[in-house]
């Protein structure tokens, strides 16, 4: 049986990634903070499962500020595959709180790293990158060897442990991988991000829960994906026997305006009529434009996307509708 640690367990991807692991019969450990009120909504549904539950998922306080923590668990875990998805991931948030983002999304991958090369530990890493980093972007599409151009403290973190984990690669011989993921949306984002925060209000609004839908920039396009389908790819990256660093993407490109038009049309609004400008929600640099190719990571691991924009939208639409018929959340 092949042990898994994940950090960022309770968020979208970690979830699902759990939800793959152990469909694939993993142990699967994950790292989560210790907070006053339970934070582990995503990954509930597991403890139901009578083949989970107290037998191949395990959860740890820790955090990654923590190294002496890390250091520990990894050498007490002696895990085959080490999965860094935790981080502070808002961008616009990361203007707000920059120096907390560089410490756990930066300085974290370090700290996960070094406890890999302290402890001797053999285990496969995954560094989760981001698209983000390409910000100012130098070509169209990017890909693996795009100049990284950051636009935002978040993005700047992302680059150092971009080059972090490719430094332990060639320095230690750690079999490290970076997945540089573009936007990968599902009915499991955080409200705060902008597909999620659009969904859930198209939803409020069609039952009469909520008026308006205040926005910042419309015109910002990106590459969006079905994150299952990329939780997919982190996994295949690391079956591989050589580490190497991939793009994960759909080499399409629809604006948030277009998001919103989508996420309205589903349940047959005018989405003028509700969506309002404030001026708050606009970064202080913008990321204009992202759109990814996957050429390699199809060539080379066999992956490539099969949730097109206009389904991804109204996936997200309808679990958001469902949820607040019944009351609660997605």
């Amino acid at each position: 049986m092949k042990k898994a640690l994940i950090t960022g367990i309770t968020g979208q991807d970690g979830s699902y990634l759990a939800d793959l692991l152990l469909s694939k019969g993993y142990e699967v450990h994950g790292i989560i903070r210790r907070a006053s009120s339970f934070n582990t909504a995503r990954i509930d549904h597991l403890y139901q499962d009578p083949h989970v539950n107290g037998v191949r998922l395990f959860l740890h306080y820790g955090d990654l500020s923590d190294s002496v923590m890390l250091v520990k668990l990894i050498y007490q875990l002696q895990p085959d595959e080490i999965y860094n998805l935790a981080a502070q991931s808002h961008v616009r948030v990361s203007f707000d709180i920059p120096e907390y983002t560089a410490d756990i999304t930066a300085v974290g991958a370090i700290r996960i790293l070094e406890a890999m090369r302290e402890t001797g530990v053999r285990a496969r890493f995954y560094q989760a990158s981001s698209s983000e980093m390409y910000g100012k972007v130098q070509e169209v599409p990017q890909v693996e060897t795009t100049p990284f151009w950051p636009r935002s403290p978040y993005g700047v973190a992302k680059v150092f442990a971009y080059w972090a984990t490719v430094n332990y690669r060639e320095s230690y011989g750690i079999h490290a991988t970076n997945g540089i993921l573009f936007n990968h949306e599902s009915p499991r984002r955080g409200e705060t991000f902008v597909t999620r925060k659009i969904t859930r209000a198209v939803a409020a609004i069609k039952l009469g829960l909520q008026k308006e839908l205040f926005l910042g920039n419309l015109d910002a396009k990106r590459d969006w994906g079905y994150a299952p389908e990329y939780v997919e790819g982190m996994w295949r990256m690391l079956q591989s026997d050589q580490p190497d660093d991939y793009v994960l993407a759909t080499n399409e490109t629809h604006s948030v305006k277009e998001f919103v038009e989508t996420a309205f049309s589903q349940v047959d609004l005018d989405w003028k009529e509700f969506v309002r400008y404030d001026e708050r929600y606009e970064r202080p640099a913008e990321v204009d434009l992202l759109i990814g190719s996957a050429a390699k990571a199809k060539a080379q691991v066999g992956w490539e996307p099969k949730v097109r924009f206009p389904e991804l939208v109204q996936i997200m639409v309808d679990a958001d509708l469902e949820a607040l018929s019944r009351g609660g959340r997605a």
